[in-house]
């Protein structure tokens, strides 16, 4: 949260966050028991909780968290009033300079007004615009967290404060369930799981962001970009390819060099020496690498929609501190398409996105999400591209093609994309966290800039209008958000491994071979473990890496052509004639049923 954010939109915090936000100044007020000289930068609410930044005059630790909640305690006990109170800036200003509080001064002096808002509780004064409390009694349980470092004001070359995050719940019962849930988040991290299920890794060998996938990580992208293609391909898609190169100059024109340079590679040397139109780029986005597709033939108003597709991959210079395993990186994949169409199929071509997004949506089992209407901010009209008419036929256009879908939704200012307003489809997972998979833009200004066009009914050139559009955006993000969201069991049909056949003896090697081929003629994805560990220990290595089944066979299984059937959740279906197990799994896979 900026610091414009926490002096001045704070006052449109909920109870809990204004508990959160007293239980910030809570914390301050222990600090500055036990470290009388600390400096103190800000202290918002945040999801789930509360932080504040420091400048103390020794690193914490891990071990100094329970103190300060100890003291944090008496505080709240002590059932001191929030007192608020507003001061003139010169008086505010003296007043933390005697303090030698150099953060608190740099905040009023960017401050535009002639009054500040002072808040008091206990032996605790702090530059705020409130709310509080009424009283410290009146916070919940709370617990600290950790303590991390963050840039004052978030810019890398200011001074590295100590920021500590904390937690602070209505009852203790809401406590417990968060502390659970993030417990069971660290079990599920994909970071952990990856490497504990064989499917990717990170080398430091390769720059950071950039992954490796292994076999069985390769195998789930596969499955995941096929299934995405299929749905496409029925519902109009034609798939390209476009180069992972591009010329600055594509860039310039489509405007992504003046609005998001810093997140793009360095240019690379191209034919013309000294030519900076000329010179190459790591693609850093595929719009203006299909508009140009569009562009390259001439197109009659009988041929639109013309729906381009491609699983492109990506080059972002991500801040290294960004990066998260999959869910952040620098190369990525995402199942990207372009809709060209007149103005007159806006509607029926926002349909037919949605329609696809609910029905890859419903395949995954991701049934809890809302959606968001992103539009400018019209108070930063500089930070995008096109004329107020633009914006208002595009933000209206989009607005009318929500409601005539059915769609509740809520209104994001300022999230719109430079170029048009979108509609992103926020996911929550199985722990309810929030992940931003899909989205729908509607883009009146791209087509401008490169002046595509359509021959109408009139034989006149007439101006197409395009759908930027991703069902799941990053392969990478999303295969993140599916590995904790189904905590590495994944549902059969995207299984990398769907059986393990395990033979008892060696002596049934031989008939444990015959199940894998049988298998794998059926299309199914089985593997043998030839090891020379007991059965148990081998199904239970099997069950670790969430393999949905685990075929067990003997004498008995290799005289009757069967295979004992143990599910990766420990139930026990006996012994089934091998032929049958196939059917149903067979079945399982083609429906994509989330049953074992």
């Amino acid at each position: 949260m900026s610091v414009e954010v926490e002096l001045e939109e704070s006052v449109n915090y909920t109870p809990i966050q204004r508990m959160r936000h007293s239980s910030a100044h809570v914390m301050a007020e222990a600090i500055q028991e036990l470290f009388p000289d600390a400096k103190f930068g800000i202290g918002p609410a945040i999801e789930d909780g509360f932080y504040y930044d420091f400048d103390l005059p020794r690193a914490l630790t891990p071990e100094d968290l329970p103190e300060i909640e100890k003291r944090m305690q008496r505080i709240i006990a002590a059932k001191y009033p929030f007192v608020r109170d507003r001061w003139p800036r010169e008086k505010a200003l003296e007043y933390f300079r005697a303090k030698q509080q150099d953060y608190k001064v740099e905040l009023i002096e960017n401050l535009p007004d002639a009054e500040v808002g002072i808040y008091q509780q206990g032996n605790f004064l702090d530059l705020c615009r409130g709310p509080h409390v009424e009283n410290t009694s009146q916070i919940g349980p709370i617990k600290l967290m950790r303590v991390a470092g963050a840039y004052w004001r978030g810019d890398e070359h200011r001074p590295m404060l100590q920021r500590i995050y904390g937690t602070a719940w209505n009852n203790q019962e809401e406590l417990d369930q968060y502390l659970w849930r993030l417990e069971e988040a660290q079990k599920r991290d994909h970071r952990k799981l990856g490497k504990e299920l064989k499917l990717f890794f990170l080398s430091e060998d390769l720059p950071g962001g950039v992954p490796i996938f292994l076999p069985r990580g390769e195998m789930i992208r596969h499955l995941m970009e096929s299934y995405v293609r299929e749905t496409q391909e029925r519902h109009g898609y034609q798939h390209v390819w476009t180069s992972h190169l591009g010329k600055v100059r594509l860039y310039k024109t489509s405007k992504h060099w003046y609005t998001y340079r810093d997140n793009m590679f360095p240019v690379m040397k191209g034919e013309q020496e000294g030519s900076e139109d000329d010179a190459y780029m790591l693609k850093p986005m595929n719009c203006p690498h299909h508009i140009i597709t569009y562009k390259s033939q001439m197109h009659s108003y009988r041929e639109l929609p013309v729906r381009y597709a491609e699983f492109a991959t990506l080059y972002r210079y991500e801040k290294a501190g960004t990066l998260t395993g999959l869910a952040r990186v620098r190369s990525l994949t995402q199942d990207d398409a372009h809709v060209f169409m007149r103005p007159d199929q806006i509607q029926q071509e926002f349909n037919n996105a949605v329609n696809l997004t609910l029905e890859v949506f419903e395949t995954y089992g991701l049934t809890d999400y809302h959606v968001r209407l992103s539009l400018r901010d019209p108070q930063k009209k500089e930070d995008y591209v096109g004329s107020d008419e633009v914006w208002e036929t595009a933000e209206s256009a989009l607005r009318d093609a929500v409601e005539g879908k059915g769609i509740e939704y809520a209104i994001g200012i300022g999230e719109a994309a430079f170029y048009g307003p979108k509609v992103d489809f926020m996911v929550r997972d199985a722990l309810g966290r929030e992940w931003q998979c899909s989205t729908v833009q509607l883009d009146f200004v791209q087509p401008e800039n490169f002046e595509l066009e359509y021959i109408g009914e009139d034989g006149q050139p007439h101006r197409p209008v395009m759908i930027h559009r991703a069902v799941t955006g990053s392969t990478e993000r999303f295969m993140a958000m599916l590995i904790e969201h189904f905590a590495g069991a994944f549902p059969v049909w995207l299984a990398p491994v769907q059986a393990m056949i395990i033979p008892i003896a060696d002596r049934h090697q031989e008939y444990a071979n015959q199940v894998l081929e049988s298998l794998k003629a059926a299309g199914l994805r089985a593997e043998v473990d030839n090891r020379g560990e007991r059965m148990n220990a081998k199904i239970r290595d099997a069950q670790m890496q969430k393999i949905p089944y685990m075929l067990v066979v003997g004498d008995k299984e290799a005289a009757a052509e069967a295979v004992s059937v143990r599910l990766r959740t420990n139930v026990d279906l006996k012994s089934i004639p091998l032929a049958d197990f196939i059917e149903r799994v067979k079945g399982i896979t083609s429906s994509k049923s989330m049953e074992l």
